[in-house]
This record gives structure tokens, sequence and C-alpha cells, in this order.
């Protein structure tokens, strides 16, 4: 594919997609797609932006910018290095898209690009997490976790699970985000982390339970 980038913009220089500190995309001058353009489907915008009609590229950055950086910001814990690498991601993806072929959906073929950048930035970062032994996850029931995940009101609930979460490694707790929050299938799973379809399966379990661990270890103040 053939990158058709407006005059004035280029990628060995200028950063085409910016981000202002709310995560909010802001768009280079004659790039803000009309309210006519976000009528049309992902596979509509692909096509135009691969045939040279940048501007639809604009479509879909303002349709996934939000997504991409929320879920980067809970990987990597820190607004700055998610602003900077859902640019990066954006970049990428408008850079490969010709490689996509539609074999999945355009936004499980993003969260991968996302996915892999923000995991690559957070295991150079080498932060240090909670380790839980593998024989106290053989002891640890679905019934107990289950249970552990729906004590307290929401609002209690949702604060011990963020503080959970951050407990567990970037790749960890991006599997449980994208099961959970982005509702992936296990098949989109795979595509994105690059596990087995089988992997993710026994892998997402275990990390629930583990999860589980970390709560029930907050809740007895251990």
């Amino acid at each position: 594919m053939t990158l058709h980038v407006p005059a004035g913009y280029r990628f060995a220089e200028e950063k085409f997609f910016l981000f202002c500190r709310q995560g909010v995309v802001t768009f280079p001058a004659g790039l803000r797609p009309s309210y006519r353009m976000e009528l049309y489907t992902d596979t509509y915008y692909i096509q135009r932006t691969q045939a040279g009609d940048t501007a639809c590229f604009a479509c879909l950055l303002d349709k996934y910018s939000r997504p991409v950086y929320s879920l980067i910001l809970k990987i990597v814990g820190n607004r700055e290095d998610a602003e900077e690498l859902a640019q990066d991601t954006f970049l990428k993806a408008y850079k490969h898209l010709g490689s996509f072929k539609g074999n999945c959906g355009f936004s499980t073929w993003l969260y991968r690009i996302a996915y892999n950048t923000a995991i690559s930035f957070a295991r150079k970062e080498k932060r240090e997490f909670v380790s839980v032994e593998e024989g106290a996850l053989d002891n640890v029931s679905e019934e107990e976790t289950l249970t552990l995940f729906g004590q307290g009101s929401d609002e209690e609930r949702l604060q011990r699970l963020e503080k959970a979460l951050k407990l567990l490694p970037s790749d960890e707790r991006a599997l449980l985000l994208l099961f959970y929050w982005k509702e992936k299938t296990i098949e989109e799973l795979a595509i994105i982390t690059g596990l087995t379809e089988s992997n993710a399966k026994v892998k997402l379990h275990r990390i629930r339970k583990k999860l589980g661990i970390l709560l029930k270890n907050a809740e007895d103040g251990k």
C-alpha cells in the first residue's frame, strides 16, 4: 500500500496523530471526519484509506482512540506513557494497514498492535508484582473466586478489583481486561496475544483464580 500523507506531514519528521493530555485525539488540518463519514463501516474506511483517501483513517482514529488509549492506560498505569503508546499504536496501524486481510475484526487487529506495544513497554519497565504459588491456585475453587468478586457494593467491589489488578503482571492484567472489559472471545484473545485458544482459556482461568487470591489477601490484610 502506498501511503498518501497530507502535505506538510511526514512520518520521519512529524507526529501524524497527536493526543492531548486527556487522551483526546486532535487531527491535522483537513482530517476531522464529517458526520456523514461516520455512518460507514470499518471496512469502508479501510478500503478508502488503502485507496489513498487518508481522511478516512481519521474516522477509524476517532472511533477507536479512546478505547485503545484506555486499554493501554490500564496496562501501563501512566497517562503520559499511555498517550505516547496509543499514538505509536495508530502510527503502526496506519503504516501497516495494507497487511490487514479481514481475517478478524479491525478492532481485534488494532488491539493486537496495542497489546504488543503496551506489553513490550511494560516489560522494559521491569516492575515488581506480587507472586502467587502455583499450588495455591489449585486450592481455590471457581465458586470461591466468584464469591470474592461479588462481595461488597458495586463501588467497593470496583475499588478492590482495581487495586488487585495493579498487582498482576501486565500481560495477565491485559488478558483479563480484554476478555471481561473489552468482551473479546477466546478466539479473539488468541489472535491478540499470540496464544493458542486452549492456552488462552487455561491462562485466563488461572489468572482469575490468582486475582481471587489477591482479593482475599487484601481482605485479610496480608
